[in-house]
């Protein structure tokens, strides 16, 4: 998957999860990575992540210290 369609994709659940209280949405937002993202998925999120974060939104960024980080492939 490309970066920008991850992105995308992270971005989308960010802006639903900025509709709950903050501290809710953080937490939502990582539990619904770590439940339906695969760990491809979240390899390359962290990658994102790992770069500066570009493009991603500031609940993904709060949010990434509790998604479960993937081993390296």
């Amino acid at each position: 998957m490309s970066a920008d369609k991850l992105v995308y994709m992270a971005n989308q659940i960010a802006k639903f999860m900025e509709s709950k209280p903050h501290d809710e949405g953080v937490s939502l937002l990582a539990s619904h990575v770590n439940d339906f993202w695969e760990p491809r998925m979240r390899r390359q999120l962290f990658e994102v992540v790992d770069a500066g974060g570009a493009g991603l939104r500031p609940l993904v960024l709060e949010a990434a210290p509790l998604i479960k980080r993937p081993v390296a492939a």
